[in-house]
């Protein structure tokens, strides 16, 4: 009936400067009888209302144009719609006809915009240890290390479970760079390759270095540059609420209670604060000037020295965070300006992490809750208890729910945040998908996972079929062996990613839900001169007829308007609106 969101096609310039005017237009449909429309916002707190104009007119909408300043940082703003049933509000989270809260306002921020390249990103999660083993020699393994074969079973849920190397390295994953580019990904996001007392390398004993058993410094800084000759960039990933209990400062805080690193840890005579309570990840505590001042000199030092184009922060919706302690803004935006311009900043959240996306600090986040979580909800076949530690089994969706819901968290963050959040299946720490969902419904998935907003992440081997019943069991060693792989799903995969990155709408184009019920949802993505519809059927459903003129797209079927859609399933669809 009306829209509008952040993107291009509704505001003229999603990324303003303090005192821009800035365009913004919204659109209502003729059966909805609007007469005028006001834009609300409220610089330096004042509300005001600014009368839109008509800007063109077609048989089916009208749009409407305003013109906003961008008086602070943070500018909110709504439309109010005088339509002949009385006034509306237009905000993210949909048309009310009582007034919401002003968390539901769309929202234009002003800080520096993440890097321009980010948006065009297919990024490709690697964990190091289990993607790919180069033939270089390497010294002896530590003594916490259990060798392991390339094709042994992960042992999952035994002990010594997270000693277990495959002996995957840096090196090895430059060797495989062909692999990553033929699928299309753009973007290496590698999980941490300090060195630590683990394959997960979570519990880091020093920032100062890379693992020698991942090939050492110089691995990481020939794959970086083997990257971007290829056109493709890397980030890594940090713990910055946590440290490992081998970690050299924190051996220094435990032996000398007057240096300063007892200061970077939270003690209580001689216990200590950790992580989720594993004695072996004692807690930072971010009052520390001289914490916070090594801490960014590690995040500068990285890009500066290897080549890495930014950071995943795990953990991130904790660090600076203890009791009465709450820092967690401070390190968000500590760290964005000690990484600098031009290099992305992700970070890992599991929940509503709306606080930490006005603008100023991560540029994204791991959308688990506003997007893996109702995708796995709506797709999973086998109803797991691996469920982020969620108890009970997953909760069944109908797609009514997982448009709901993905709207629901969208409107509580700015556009720009929103098309930045890390978009995924699955990762290093959770079920395969695929174990979840099955391979048809992970196809589908897939669907969802490249034409929605977002920078999407496959972890490596979905895109080949790698399957895990659990946390563990999902990292499992890459199968280089052909015989191993499920190539219809990597052509699949090879063509929604290309598809994506050829399509100016499914990587900076708005988003608007047409139709969402219990098997079925279609969605559109729009950008200036261009026009995507999306259908993700989970069951056959009864059809609709088609809006516009549709030319199909991998393989769906050309549609002239009222011409009924597909209606089978599970079956995903993709047209382009004729012009």
């Amino acid at each position: 009936m009306a829209h509008h969101d952040g993107s291009p096609l509704y505001v003229s310039d999603p990324s303003p400067g303090l005192g821009d005017r800035v365009e913004v237009f919204a659109r209502t449909a003729g059966t909805l009888g609007t007469r005028r429309v006001f834009v609300r916002s409220a610089p330096d707190g004042e509300p005001a209302f600014t009368e839109a104009t008509v800007d063109r007119v077609t048989p089916s909408e009208t749009w409407w144009r305003a013109t906003l300043r961008v008086v602070n940082p943070e500018c909110g703003y709504r439309f109010l719609l005088h339509t002949d049933a009385g006034p509306l509000w237009l905000s993210a989270a949909g048309l009310s006809r009582t007034e919401v809260t002003d968390a539901a306002d769309f929202t234009l921020t002003a800080y520096p915009p993440p890097p321009a390249w980010a948006a065009d990103a297919v990024i490709y999660q690697i964990f190091p240890d289990r993607f790919a083993r180069s033939e270089r020699p390497r010294g002896p393994l530590p003594s916490w290390a259990r060798p392991a074969e390339w094709d042994d079973p992960i042992p999952y849920g035994r002990p010594h479970a997270l000693q277990q190397i495959y002996g995957g390295d840096l090196w090895g994953v430059a060797e495989r760079l062909d692999h990553i580019e033929t699928l299309g990904a753009n973007l290496v996001y590698l999980t941490p390759f300090f060195p630590a007392r683990s394959n997960h390398r979570y519990d880091a004993s020093t920032f100062d270095h890379v693992d020698p058993l991942l090939g050492g410094d110089e691995a990481l800084k020939s794959l970086t540059a083997q990257a971007h000759a290829r056109g493709m960039r890397v980030i890594g990933d940090i713990t910055l609420n946590h440290s490992g209990d081998a970690h050299a400062w924190f051996v220094k805080a435990r032996n000398d209670h007057a240096s300063r690193e007892r200061d970077f840890y939270y003690f209580d005579g001689d216990d200590y604060a950790t992580f989720a309570g594993v004695k072996t990840l004692p807690k930072f505590d971010h009052r520390s000037a001289e914490l916070r001042r090594r801490l960014d000199a590690v995040i500068a030092r990285y890009p500066g020295e290897y080549g890495l184009d930014g950071w995943r922060v795990d953990v991130a919706q904790s660090a600076g965070r203890h009791g009465a302690v709450e820092l967690n803004a401070q390190v968000a935006t500590a760290t964005r300006a000690a990484l600098g311009d031009g290099r992305l900043l992700l970070a890992e959240n599991q929940f509503d992490a709306s606080a930490a996306l006005r603008g100023d600090g991560w540029h994204g986040t791991m959308a688990y809750a506003g997007f893996a979580r109702p995708v796995w909800s709506w797709l999973a076949r086998e109803r797991s208890t691996e469920f982020w530690g969620t108890p009970g089994p997953i909760p069944a969706y109908g797609g009514h729910d997982l448009a709901a819901v993905m709207r629901a968290y969208a409107a509580r963050i700015p556009w720009r945040s929103h098309a930045h959040n890390l978009t995924l299946l699955d990762s290093h720490d959770t079920a395969r998908f695929r174990s979840i969902a099955g391979r048809d419904h992970q196809h589908l998935g897939a669907a969802l996972l490249f034409t929605l907003p977002g920078l999407p992440m496959v972890f490596a081997g979905d895109e080949v079929g790698v399957e895990g019943v659990h946390l563990e069991d999902g990292r499992r060693p890459f199968p280089w062996d052909p015989a191993a792989q499920d190539h219809g799903t990597h052509q699949l995969y090879r063509e929604l990613i290309a598809l994506r990155r050829g399509r100016e709408a499914l990587r900076r184009g708005g988003l608007r839900w047409l139709r969402a019920e219990q098997d079925v949802v279609l969605f559109e993505r729009a950008a200036p001169g261009e026009t995507l519809l999306i259908q993700v059927s989970r069951n056959a459903h009864a059809p609709m007829p088609a809006p516009a003129a549709l030319a199909g797209l991998l393989g769906a079927p050309d549609l002239a308007p009222g011409e009924p859609m597909p209606a089978d399933g599970p079956a995903f669809h993709i047209w382009e609106t004729a012009r």
